[in-house]
């Protein structure tokens, strides 16, 4: 059975992270699929160097890389060994550098997210998008009493879940939310993430001041799934992102979902079915949304069913693994 290595050389917890977990996971399921490297989930498969060394020499080997870093790395070892065959994901959401589409073009197959990716990096790809795993993203049993469980008052919540830092357009909604706070006292807004830096830390305060009936800054959290059942709306404002698993897990979780209209958006939400879009940095737009949802949150909770039904039939990250297995066949007949 052929190795499949993702390797994951970076420091810190980010959205690739949490993708190398659910999917390394979900194909080692069927095949022998395995992590490199520290700062990922204790349950994710792993392979240690050594390992990795005496089986490169012997037999094929599959590098999937999802960084600049990784990519460099998998270089080495092709140089090191004709076994090797490289596979690349460009997740960034913004035009990709030189030395990005240098390294792209020197592997045996490369996947974009999205078309507008594709787009950027102008070379033939693979467009699979993001999974999430629906084992563990699922609407509560009860989500009065999972919103009654984070011990936050009110009845509903409604917020924002990702890394606190302007780009990802938590100011904008902070804008948006704070009139409607004292017109819907039932309900609390909150910020789920980390502020990391000097910066982003000091802007985080800044919302939170200036939000006079009270914003909740929940600080960053391993098991986000409490928060994605409690809440009822689920805010995505950022300005830019290449996927954002926010999206899938908050409509996985049955949450009612108001996410920035970016490109590959409209291809998972529908507009007024299964969740609600808004252009990037539209104050307005968003209020206005906000306002009716928070007015009538039955609506949002029946647009959370509807996002939670089509979360399962389409994005599933059993249907990205079938299609990694089929490039990594395609990358090891190159």
């Amino acid at each position: 059975m052929t190795l499949v290595v993702h390797p994951h050389f970076h420091r810190r917890r980010t959205g690739v992270t949490a993708h190398t977990e659910v999917v390394v996971s979900e194909l080692a399921r069927t095949s022998e699929t395995r992590a490199l490297g520290r700062h990922l989930a204790a349950h994710v498969p792993r392979i240690a160097w050594g390992e990795l060394w005496r089986r490169l020499r012997q037999e094929p080997v599959v590098w999937h890389a999802h960084r600049n870093n990784e990519m460099l790395v998998g270089l080495l070892l092709r140089l090191l060994s004709r076994q090797v065959r490289l596979v690349y994901t460009r997740h960034g959401g913004t035009r990709p550098g030189r030395l990005t589409r240098l390294l792209a073009r020197r592997a045996e197959r490369l996947i974009t997210l999205n078309a507008q990716g594709a787009e950027w990096m102008g070379i033939p790809s693979a467009r699979i998008g993001h999974g999430v795993d629906l084992a563990r993203f699922v609407p509560p049993a009860d989500r009065d009493a999972a919103w009654k469980a984070l011990g936050l008052g009110g009845r509903h919540g409604v917020g924002v879940v990702g890394r606190i830092r302007p780009p990802k357009g938590q100011g904008d909604f902070v804008e948006a939310v704070r009139p409607l706070l004292s017109e819907f006292p039932e309900w609390r807004a909150v910020l789920v993430g980390q502020a990391r830096g000097r910066k982003d830390r000091a802007w985080a305060n800044e919302l939170r001041a200036s939000t006079a009936d009270g914003l909740v800054l929940a600080g960053e959290h391993a098991d986000v799934v409490p928060w994605y059942q409690g809440m009822d709306i689920i805010v995505q404002p950022s300005h830019a992102e290449s996927f954002g698993m926010v999206l899938l897990e908050a409509m996985a979780s049955g949450c009612c979902l108001v996410a920035t209209r970016l490109p590959h958006v409209p291809a998972l939400v529908e507009h007024g079915r299964t969740g609600f879009l808004f252009d990037p940095g539209d104050v307005t737009t968003l209020r206005e949304h906000l306002r009716l949802l928070l007015r009538e949150p039955e609506r949002a909770r029946a647009v959370g069913r509807a996002a939670a039904e089509e979360a399962r039939a389409r994005f599933g990250v059993a249907h990205e693994a079938q299609a990694l297995w089929r490039v990594y066949q395609e990358a090891l007949g190159r």
